[in-house]
Formats: structure tokens, C-alpha cells, sequence
């Protein structure tokens, strides 16, 4: 059974940071705009779950990567995201 990683940004107030940093930055590379605040945080936790999950299963990564590990893999996680959202979508993201 592969648990993946474990983020640990710290608190709530930290999971909006990390998600509103990893979730704006991911909308900017793949749809080449933001969001909006609420949206761009949705999207980072999400990323966060999703990102946790394939480098744990891909990569057979476990442990704990702070603050900073869990904004680049929210990011990986928040990105793919939003290109599967725009390949399904046929680019109108």
C-alpha cells in the first residue's frame, strides 16, 4: 500500500497560503491567467492531494516535506490538474 507524502505545511492559515501560492502559480503556467483568490486556493489544495498522491505512487515517495516541499507539490499536483481540466475542456480553461 503506498500512503504518499505527507504535507505538512503547519496550520489551516497555512494550507490557504500554500494553496493560493501553488494554485496561482500552476493557472498562470497551464491557462496563462489566475483564477481569482478563492479559486486559485481551491485549486492549489486540491493540487496539494492530487500532487501527494502521484509522487507517492509514481515515485514511491513517502514522508513529510514542510512548507516549502508542499508548495512545489501542490504546484505539480495543482498543474496537472489544470491540464487535464483544459485537455477535457478542448483548451477553454
Amino acid at each position: 500500500m503506498v500512503v504518499g507524502l505527507n504535507l505538512d505545511p503547519g496550520s489551516w492559515l497555512a494550507w490557504i497560503v500554500v494553496g493560493l501560492i501553488s494554485g496561482a502559480v500552476a493557472a498562470r503556467v497551464v491557462a496563462g491567467r489566475g483564477f481569482g483568490c478563492i479559486a486559485d486556493i481551491i485549486v492549489g489544495v486540491a493540487g496539494a492531494i492530487i500532487g501527494g498522491y502521484l509522487l507517492g505512487a509514481i515515485f514511491h515517495m513517502t514522508g513529510t516535506v514542510g512548507f516549502f516541499g508542499s508548495i512545489v507539490v501542490a504546484f505539480i499536483g495543482a498543474a496537472a490538474l489544470l491540464a487535464v481540466l483544459k485537455l477535457v475542456s478542448g483548451g477553454r480553461l
